[in-house]
């Protein structure tokens, strides 16, 4: 492998693959991680100034490895367990195999929390920081960080093989795989933080999983319901944003440039959800996506029937995404000061909402429908001051602007 492409892109995707190889020859998951993390460190610093190994993947094994067996060396039990370690040292067949879903199970471990399997599995399968599921969660650093130890150590108490799912708890780590691969696409579609609008390596990475997810389980609905999410909502990618990387709002994107075989393969994989498996959370989030995006301009968008999904969904999954985005479509059809009238009840009674950051722009979409641009501009300048995505902070900031210009 040459020089080619992201150093840092290759590594994220690497990453779960040599940290699940290490998995089969020893199912010490905290240990493993440490060597992975800095066998990663080491290929950042040495691959540049010395060339890329012929088989990265096989580089990253073997370092991680012998990282590995350092960590041991002063165990009592070090000599059976380098025996077992150096049995397999280069990763025999780990790049004909793609573990990553049996990596997947084992952080989806039913002795660990919902909310620490998704921290393990972002961070571990993922690739994102420690701050990027902060981020994702909407919790503090420290608060991740504490999560993810204790599942390490969870794990290591619990004494799992790998791969570790079995019949009895395979729908509940199912439902935590999709629910942390729905999270690594949102993080990839539009950035918590940083400089630029979207990071493509994990909407990518999320497409691709949820693609061996569904061929590894065809027939769960979520699954395909979550997979046709996903390429609906990524085919408006190319329209999102302006050659210089400022966003671009639903309603005034050029549709002529969102990407027709996405559309069709999500469309057409939610219809054959929709036939054959019970309803979810997932397949309606699909459907909601689908009626935009079959939508020819944003004027003839079917509002009340995204109106009447969304309603289903609340009843189903509710939560302050989807209350905010029901909030629109109810503006759409019922008129936007009916909207702001729900706002404020909502917010009245749901302490989740009042601390979501997107409660700002959303109230400002309002208020700019119905009239009030001074409010609204003040709106939309608070939301701004609590985005860390620098486009969507200045799409704000511009939107305020735009507003107060007389």
């Amino acid at each position: 492998m040459t020089g080619s492409g992201s150093l840092d892109d290759t590594l994220r995707r690497l990453a779960p693959r040599v940290l699940a190889s290490l998995m089969r020859s020893s199912h010490d998951f905290a240990t493993n991680e440490d060597a992975v993390q800095e066998a990663l460190v080491a290929a950042a610093t040495q691959w540049p100034a010395n060339g890329w190994p012929d088989n990265p993947k096989g580089w990253l094994v073997t370092v991680a490895t012998r990282r590995r067996i350092e960590m041991w060396r002063n165990d009592a039990a070090r000599h059976t367990r380098e025996h077992n370690a150096t049995s397999n040292p280069d990763g025999a067949a780990s790049d004909a195999t793609d573990d990553t879903l049996e990596l997947f199970m084992l952080c989806c471990h039913p002795a660990i929390t919902p909310t620490s399997q998704i921290a393990l599995t972002l961070r571990a399968v993922g690739g994102l920081t420690t701050a990027e599921i902060a981020r994702a969660l909407l919790v503090p650093e420290t608060t991740v960080a504490q999560r993810i130890s204790r599942a390490k150590a969870t794990i290591r108490a619990a004494g799992s093989t790998f791969p570790n799912p079995t019949t009895d708890d395979h729908a509940t780590r199912l439902a935590a795989v999709r629910h942390v691969l729905y999270l690594i696409f949102n993080e990839g579609y539009l950035a918590t933080a940083g400089e630029h609008a979207n990071r493509l390596d994990l909407s990518a990475e999320a497409i691709r999983l949820t693609r061996h997810v569904h061929h590894e389980r065809p027939n769960d609905g979520e699954t395909v319901g979550l997979l046709a999410l996903m390429l609906l909502t990524d085919a408006r990618r190319p329209a999102r944003t302006t050659s210089d990387g400022a966003l671009v709002p639903l309603t005034e994107q050029d549709r002529t440039l969102w990407q027709r075989t996405l559309i069709e393969e999500g469309t057409s994989l939610l219809d054959e959800a929709l036939r054959r498996t019970l309803i979810g959370p997932y397949q309606l989030q699909a459907a909601i996506a689908a009626l935009h995006a079959e939508a020819p301009t944003a004027q003839t968008t079917d509002w009340p029937q995204i109106l009447a999904l969304y309603d289903h969904l609340a009843a189903l999954a509710p939560g302050p995404t989807v209350t905010l985005n029901r909030l629109v479509a109810v503006s759409m059809v019922n008129g936007p000061q009916h909207a702001l009238t729900d706002l404020d009840h909502a917010l009245a009674t749901d302490a989740d909402l009042q601390r979501n950051p997107r409660v700002h722009s959303v109230r400002a979409h309002l208020l700019e429908r119905s009239g009030d641009i001074v409010a609204a501009a003040d709106e939309y300048e608070q939301a701004a001051t609590k985005s860390l995505n620098l486009p969507e902070k200045r799409f704000l900031q511009q939107r305020a602007a735009t507003l107060r210009t007389p």
